[in-house]
C-alpha cells in the first residue's frame, strides 16, 4: 500500500488492498463484539432518520421537493458518520467483505456468519431507538408535524413494488459502498466525513431504499399506529396497509435483496475484479 504521503488519500489500488484487510478483519471477530456493534450501528441509522425525519417535516409546500430531499438527505448522513468514525457495524457497508471472500481469503462460512450476526444486530438497534423514540412523545413536535412525516414515509416505503424496491435497494447500497469504499482511502476523520456526505445524501435525496434505514422508519410508522391511535387520527391519516406483514416482504425482503446486489456487485465485485484479479 501506498503509505510514503501520511496526506494523500490512498489510490483506488491501494484501496481494494485494504479493504480486501478490512474484510478479513471483520470476518475474524468474535460473535459477541460482531453483534454489539451492529446494535451500535442500527441505533445509529435509526438516529439519522429521526434526524432526517425531523428536520423535513412541515416543509412540504413551502421548500421545492428537491430541497426537502437535499435536506433530508444531507442530515442523514449522521448515522454512517457515526458507524464510521465511533465504530460500528453496517450489513450494507459489510457488503465490500465480498472482495476478500472473492480472493479466497474468506470463507463462504465466515461470510454468512458475519452478514447473519450484523442483520440481526442492525435489526435490534434500530428497532430499539423506535421504540426509544415512542416513548419520548417527540413525534408529537410542530403540531404533530413530525409524526405524520413519520407514518407518511413508513406508509409510502410500504407500498413500493416488488421489483422496484429490488431496483431501489440495489442504487441505495451501490453509494453506500462506494461511500465506505472511499473512506477506506481516508487519512483522516474530516477525509471520512466528506467521503460519506454526498454518495449519502444522494441516496436519500433520490428516495432510494436503504434495509437497516427501513428497520427504523417502518417499525416507528408501526408503533405510532399502535400505541398512538388518537394522534394518528387527530392527523387525519388512513394508513390500513402499514402492517407487520407488508413490511417484511413488501419492503424489508425485496429492499435487502437489492442492498445486497448493489454492494456486493455492483461495487464489491467490480474493484475485486479490476484490482484484485490478477494478485489473486
Amino acid at each position: 500500500m501506498n503509505e510514503s504521503n501520511g496526506i494523500d488519500a490512498l489510490l483506488p489500488p491501494d484501496i481494494a488492498k485494504r479493504a480486501e484487510q478490512i474484510g478479513i478483519k471483520k470476518a475474524d471477530m468474535d460473535a459477541p463484539a460482531i453483534f454489539t456493534l451492529a446494535v451500535l450501528a442500527g441505533a445509529f441509522v435509526g438516529v439519522g432518520a429521526v434526524f432526517a425525519t425531523t428536520t423535513i417535516s412541515g416543509a412540504a409546500g413551502i421548500l421545492p421537493f428537491g430541497v426537502t430531499r437535499l435536506l433530508a438527505g444531507f442530515v442523514f448522513c449522521l448515522g454512517l458518520i457515526l458507524i464510521v468514525v465511533a465504530g460500528g457495524e453496517l450489513f450494507t457497508g459489510n457488503n465490500l467483505i465480498v472482495m476478500a471472500w472473492a480472493s479466497r481469503k474468506v470463507s463462504t462460512q465466515a461470510l454468512l456468519r458475519n452478514w447473519v450476526l450484523v442483520y440481526l444486530g442492525n435489526f435490534v438497534g434500530a428497532l430499539l431507538t423506535a421504540g426509544l423514540m415512542l416513548l419520548t412523545k417527540q413525534y408529537t413536535a410542530g403540531g404533530g408535524a413530525v409524526g405524520k412525516t413519520a407514518l407518511n414515509i413508513a406508509n409510502d416505503k410500504v407500498h413500493l413494488e416488488f421489483v422496484q424496491a429490488v431496483a431501489l435497494g440495489m442504487m441505495c447500497n451501490a453509494l453506500v459502498c462506494v461511500a465506505v469504499w472511499l473512506t477506506y482511502g481516508a487519512r483522516s476523520t474530516t477525509d471520512k466525513i466528506m467521503a460519506i456526505l454526498f454518495p449519502i445524501t444522494a441516496f436519500v435525496s433520490a428516495g432510494f431504499e436503504h434495509s437497516i434505514a427501513n428497520m427504523y422508519y417502518v417499525p416507528f410508522g408501526l408503533l405510532i399506529k399502535q400505541f398512538d391511535g388518537d394522534f394518528v387520527r387527530a392527523q387525519g391519516l388512513s394508513v390500513p396497509d402499514l402492517t407487520v406483514q407488508s413490511f417484511l416482504m413488501d419492503n424489508l425482503l425485496p429492499v435487502t435483496i437489492g442492498n445486497i446486489i448493489g454492494g456486493s456487485v455492483m461495487v464489491a465485485i467490480i474493484y475485486w475484479f479490476v484490482y484484485l484479479r490478477a494478485q489473486k
